[in-house]
Formats: structure tokens, C-alpha cells, sequence
């Protein structure tokens, strides 16, 4: 176990070498850089590194690259010559090919074990992020996690949210008076969205068993962090959906994770692939939160660092927070590129030994211009550094070696079943049957009733009069019941027309006149 991550050499000729203190790890990073410069390899890096000192550490496999974490790399590699050179230049004396543990995930299931979470656990204001709602819409949302709530319907899957959608439809003039106005195009409108979301793959991502956190923060028996990868080349697809899982994950480790204040390390780093997809079009309730975990995680012991092509993807609150930077090249074709690539040259601290805003233009393949916090967490100078080589294999590893390493997961088989137990669809299922089967007992009991001649013109009240009135002209009224059950009750009974609906008001009406 060591204190520092090495990061590569800096100074000149690469021989300064350089080092990211995994006491201020939590304080937060970036990695950017245009496409080709290397992010992926240097996201390798610091993974391995981490896992090293005995951080678990969460990521996201965007192209399929970082599954090779869990294989050594090895000396007939072609990219073996070169890496040796580096290490000797940059003087990693120890370099040596190893791999390290690791868990892989999958929302879809295929390519890890499934990774899932509840409706409930996700929240209104994630979900109408996802589904791109309007602000009547979003309020309607609302509503339905606070009638869920309230009426203990616990909101699982889709099709939970989906028919308790549907309750409030029919009850929409029922609970206007204590809500708010429930516009059946709006409820229509979440409900079509909910669709295109299924029809992307979401149904697999919500439900049980959920997703333990305690599963992603474990070591290994040498004491080395597991390196936690999320397959993501499908997910991006649905980029919406990929980004608001990631973010719900953040925001449960915000939540349920104790203070620690400053630990010795990191009980947890995640790492953000193509940060921008958080960020693009958000309204600024969702930038917000975004701020506030990333300003007060950093004491629950867990490091946040965003990847991605242009340090102005991410909005300056957030930039701010972000200690260790690693920069690999920009370039600049247009004006605002220019523009962009001043202003992140800005932000590091200067050396004399170069200008960041060249340095940040010339870097090649591999190459980065880093700043690394330093003690009482101040910035360290901008330096060019040459980077690591990675000592797990570089590359995706082949269909059987994951099956393998999958089945010898200690994940495997907790997760595989999909549980489906009693929630808000099958509740409200059995209240709406319930209210059915008492509506068709009073038609039985009307009926029977019915059967003696001399018995109906005594419920009708009219023994001595040659014509039975069978039908009553005054308008029946009833009674509002607020609750739950009464309101699936009134749905089903106003359903009844015809010739049970005049049996059951006559014999209503029959009762009434018995007094008489």
C-alpha cells in the first residue's frame, strides 16, 4: 500500500516524477482532452492505482476498452517495447505487468451482473429529468410519489409507476381539490414517455433485488480495492439514461454514506465518463444538486472525477471543485476552440519553465499537462508530464475470460434473479377486483330479490297501485369518499351501465321505500 499514485514524470526530460497524494483524492479531478489523446489509458492508470492503495473505485466502459483492468498485460503485447521505454525514461523501476479485481456490471445483464434500482429510490426530480418533462408534467409526478406515499404503494418498476398513472387519470377530479389541477393530456404525455423509455431497455434497470452500495466499496483478501466497471457501450445509446443512473448513483452514496471528515484515503472514487452528457440541456434545479454533491461528498470519502473532451463542458461551479487535473491535448480549429483553450490554461497555476496554453496544444499521444494538489491542499504548478504505461492488459478482454471471471464473482447469483413482489400495480390490481366483486354481489343480491312478484311490489312500495314505477326520475347522489378504496370503488361502480346499473338503483330505491 502506498500514500501517492504515481502519474508519470514530469520536469525535464520526464525525470521529476509525479504523484497524485491519495490523501487529497477526495478532493475531486478531471481528466480531458480531446478524442485520441489518451483519457482512456490515463483513466486506466489512476484506476489500477487506486485499487493499488486499497480504494474500490466505480467507472464506466464506455468503449469496451477497461475490461483488460482484470488481466495482466503482457511481453508479447506490440505496444510492450514502448511501454518499456517510457518506464525506463520516466523511472518506473517497478514496472511489471499484474492485474487487479474486478467486479463487472451490466444494466442490461449481458455483459456483467445486473445493476438495478426502484422507482421510488429514483425520485421525482431524477425521473422527470429522464423523461424530459415539462414543469405541469414534473408536478404531476409529483403527485403520484406523494399519493404513493400516502397510500403505501411502493413504487418498484415501470409498470408500478404506469397504473398508478392510470389510477390518477380516472381520479383526476378527485384529487384536483386537494392537489391541483390533473390534466389528462399531461398524464397521457408521461405516460408516452415512459414508453419510448421502456422501449430503450429502462424496464431492466428498475426493480429488485437493488443495487447494495456496500457491493461496490470491497477489497480484496491482498487488501486491494475492487475496480467496479459498468459495461456503458449499449447504455450510451440512451444517453439520458445512462447519465441520470450515474447521477442517481452519486446521489445515494451522498445520502447514505456517514461523515468521515478528512480520511487517510478515499472509501470510494468515481469516475464520470463523458461528463458532458450530465450537463447538456439540464435545467439548473438538476445542475444544482449536481454542485451540492459534488461540494459536500468529498467529506463522505468518496472522490468524483468527470472525463471528458472540454474542461468548458462542465459548468465553472463544478470546475471549481475539481483538484487534480489531468490535461491532455485540446485543439483548436475554430475560434471558440481558442477560446476554450485559453481559458483552460488559465486555470492551472503557471510554471516559468513554459506556457500552459502551448503546452496544452503540443502534447501528444499519452502526454498531459497535470496539476496535483499538494499538502494543506493547495495546487501543485502545471507540469508536462509524460505518462504511465498501464500494467493490466490494454484492451477489451475476450467474451470467455469475462464469463469466467464473472461466475468466480462473489456477485454472482445475487443479483441474477429478478424479484417481483407485491407493490403499486398488483395492489391496485386487488382493489380495483375487490371493488368489482362487491359491485357484482349487490347485482346478485338485486336479482335475487327481484324473483317474487309479490315481494317486488312491496320493495317498489306500491302493493295497491295497477303500475309499478320502474324507473326513478330524481338524481341520485352520493356521498364522497376521499380514500383510497373509495375512490377505485366509485371508478368500477360508474363503469356498470345498462341493465345492472338500473337493478342495483331499484333496488336501492325498494330499501328506501320500506319505511313507508
Amino acid at each position: 500500500m502506498t500514500n501517492d499514485i504515481f502519474i508519470g514524470g514530469g520536469g525535464e526530460a520526464y525525470a521529476t516524477k509525479q504523484f497524485l497524494n491519495i490523501g487529497y483524492a477526495n478532493r475531486h479531478g478531471l481528466i480531458a482532452g480531446a478524442t485520441g489523446t489518451g483519457k482512456t489509458v490515463t483513466l486506466q492508470i489512476l484506476a489500477e492505482g487506486f485499487s493499488a492503495a486499497g480504494v474500490p473505485v466505480f467507472l464506466s466502459d464506455v468503449k469496451g476498452d477497461l475490461s483488460g483492468l482484470a488481466q495482466a498485460g503482457s511481453a508479447s503485447h506490440k505496444l510492450h517495447t514502448p511501454f518499456t521505454e517510457r518506464a525506463q525514461t520516466i523511472g518506473f523501476d517497478d514496472f511489471d505487468y499484474s492485474a487487479f479485481p474486478v467486479t463487472f456490471w451490466d444494466m442490461y445483464g449481458k455483459q456483467g451482473h445486473p445493476v438495478r434500482t426502484t422507482i421510488s429510490e429514483m425520485g421525482p426530480l431524477l425521473l422527470a429529468q429522464l423523461l424530459d418533462l415539462t414543469e405541469a408534467q414534473e408536478g404531476i409526478l409529483n403527485i403520484a410519489f406523494r399519493v404513493a406515499d400516502e397510500d403505501g404503494l411502493p413504487l418498484l418498476d415501470l409498470k408500478d409507476l404506469q397504473s398508478l398513472l392510470v389510477w390518477i387519470g380516472k381520479n383526476a377530479s378527485t384529487l384536483a381539490l386537494r392537489y391541483g389541477n390533473v390534466s389528462a393530456a399531461s398524464v397521457g404525455a408521461i405516460q408516452r414517455r415512459l414508453l419510448v423509455l421502456e422501449n430503450q431497455g429502462a424496464a431492466d434497470l428498475f426493480g429488485e433485488p437493488a443495487l447494495a452500495l456496500s457491493d461496490l466499496m470491497r477489497t480484496d483478501t491482498d487488501g486491494r480495492g475492487f475496480i467496479n466497471i459498468l459495461a456503458a457501450d449499449k447504455l450510451m445509446q440512451a444517453p439520458k439514461l445512462y447519465a441520470t443512473f450515474l447521477l442517481w448513483l452519486l446521489s445515494e452514496l451522498f445520502e447514505e454514506l456517514p461523515e468521515v471528515g478528512d480520511p487517510e484515503k478515499p472509501k470510494l472514487v468515481f469516475f464520470f465518463d463523458e461528463a458532458h452528457l450530465l450537463f447538456d440541456d439540464a435545467p439548473k434545479a438538476l445542475v444544482d444538486k449536481v454542485e451540492q454533491v459534488a461540494r459536500l461528498i468529498r467529506s463522505k470519502g468518496v472522490g468524483v472525477y468527470f472525463i471528458t473532451q472540454n474542461p468548458a463542458d462542465v459548468p465553472e461551479d463544478i470546475l471549481g471543485q475539481l483538484g487534480n487535473r489531468i490535461q491532455h491535448a485540446l485543439r483548436a480549429f475554430t475560434a471558440r476552440d481558442r477560446k476554450d483553450l485559453r481559458l483552460a490554461a488559465q486555470t492551472y497555476r503557471d510554471n516559468p519553465r513554459f506556457e500552459t496554453e502551448e503546452a496544452i496544444r503540443e502534447v501528444g499521444v499519452g502526454e498531459a499537462v497535470t496539476s496535483m494538489l499538494q499538502k494543506k491542499g493547495i495546487p501543485g504548478v502545471v507540469e508536462r508530464t509524460l505518462i504511465r504505461p498501464p500494467s493490466s492488459q490494454l484492451g477489451p478482454l475476450d467474451p470467455a475470460t469475462r464469463a469466467a471471471l464473472m461466475a468466480q464473482s462473489p456477485m454472482a447469483g445475487k443479483y441474477d434473479t429478478r424479484l417481483d413482489r407485491a407493490s403499486a400495480f398488483e395492489m391496485l390490481a386487488k382493489r380495483a377486483e375487490d371493488a368489482a366483486k362487491e359491485a357484482a354481489q349487490a347485482e346478485e343480491q338485486a336479482e335475487a330479490e327481484d324473483t317474487s312478484p309479490a315481494l317486488r311490489e312491496f320493495n317498489a312500495a306500491r302493493r295497491y297501485a295497477g303500475k309499478r314505477v320502474t324507473r326513478s326520475t330524481a338524481k341520485r347522489t352520493t356521498k364522497s369518499d376521499d380514500s383510497f378504496g373509495g375512490a377505485i370503488a366509485s371508478v368500477v361502480i360508474k363503469e356498470l351501465k345498462g341493465t345492472t346499473g338500473r337493478r342495483i338503483v331499484r333496488g336501492i330505491l325498494g330499501g328506501l321505500f320500506k319505511g313507508r
